[in-house]
């Protein structure tokens, strides 16, 4: 794993209190486009088949619906 990323791993690192990690630029670039390819991914597949997201099934015609259903009561009770 040391060479896998350019580089090799340091021996010992020393601890670091309430400070962000030091990064080296190869770091930065493979975490740049890891995420870049998440995120295509994700984009890529919910424009292809968002129905796995939202459903294999028709929207309901809300205006179809009546006051019983939507549970409105009759105009003449009080």
């Amino acid at each position: 794993i040391a060479g896998a990323f350019g580089g090799t791993a340091p021996v010992h690192i020393e601890p670091r209190y309430r400070q962000f990690p030091e990064l080296t630029r190869s770091q930065v670039v493979w975490s740049e486009m890891l995420s870049g390819f998440m995120w295509f991914w994700i984009l890529w597949h919910f424009w292809h088949s968002s129905d796995s997201v939202l459903g294999h099934f028709p929207y309901p015609d809300s205006s179809a619906w009546t006051d019983e259903e939507l549970g409105i009561p009759p105009d003449d009770a009080e």
